[in-house]
């Protein structure tokens, strides 16, 4: 311990404030201003494009519960399904924020959150969003990519303040000694801060689709900005995971751990929308 002054000693409180007897955690203000972030960005282009404010309204409730439902599910079914799945205590702690203890059932919040399955709930959201509010698939999901870039990053800051999906043992001057780790052993080396070059890299995201959207904006409604999201998000998500310590035990045996699998397909998936969208015309919302 040192050769501790070399490097960043990780060790921030979890709770941001505190209201009375009741606490707001870092990770839960993350979340909260990821998805505020996102709401704004989201009215605003879709003011810009002059669909109107009823069929904005509902797209948030939708949004928050596909990403939240999607993300705890993928969790639980790729990453522990021998837990949660085995088991009718682990099959109620799937569904619910609560956790079994010594002492019985204990309100924790969702423990376990995988972008994945996020990303795959919110997409069946969206489908079930446009189905009822009549505004073309392509469009919402155009407007969606541009805005994704702010919730994932602030998502992967709540990461960092919860000293979770943290990196692999490093030597570089920028290493986090994570001293809030678990188990507490990981703790003990320095490490990449993975969850930091994600959030980078995704408020980098933001940036560009901006950019690009202010150059290009007869492109959205051809899912041009949704593919290079996924690609771009999915891409980095893939070659990160090189830096970062595996989640569970069964991926230290795989060549790819299954982050990296569960990325190809979305990589794959955005590239061919890109490409689709070189040829296509735009669907977007007609005033009636």
């Amino acid at each position: 311990m040192t050769n501790q002054l070399l490097y960043i000693l990780w060790d921030p409180s979890l709770e941001a404030f505190h209201l009375g007897s009741f606490s707001v955690r870092w990770y839960s203000l993350c979340w909260l201003i990821g998805l505020a972030l996102a709401y704004c960005v989201v009215r605003w282009l879709f003011k810009d494009q002059k669909i109107p404010q009823e069929k904005f309204d509902p797209l948030f409730i939708y949004c928050f519960l596909g990403i939240l439902i999607g993300a705890r599910l993928g969790h639980c079914i790729f990453y522990q399904p021998e837990y949660y799945l085995t088991s009718a205590n682990g099959f109620i702690e799937m569904l619910l924020p609560i956790q079994k203890t010594a002492e019985g059932w204990k309100m924790t919040g969702y423990e376990g959150l995988a972008s994945h399955g996020g990303t795959l709930g919110l997409m069946l959201a969206l489908w079930v969003y446009v189905r009822h509010i009549k505004v073309p698939l392509w469009q919402v999901l155009d407007n969606i990519a541009i805005a994704t870039g702010t919730t994932a990053c602030f998502i992967r800051l709540g990461n960092l303040m919860n000293s979770e999906i943290i990196g692999s043992v490093t030597s570089v001057p920028w290493g986090f000694y994570f001293v809030n780790a678990q188990p507490a052993s990981m703790g003990l080396e320095p490490r990449h801060p993975a969850q930091l070059y994600e959030a980078m890299a995704y408020g980098l995201l933001f940036i560009i689709m901006l950019l690009l959207y202010k150059r290009q904006k007869s492109k959205v409604g051809t899912g041009y900005y949704f593919g290079l999201c996924l690609t771009y998000i999915f891409t980095f998500r893939f070659f990160v995971e090189f830096f970062k310590k595996t989640q569970v035990s069964f991926e230290d045996s795989m060549l790819l751990d299954m982050g990296q699998l569960l990325s190809v397909p979305f990589v794959i998936l955005g590239v061919w929308c890109m490409w689709k969208a070189r040829a296509k015309q735009p669907q977007t919302y007609q005033n009636p």
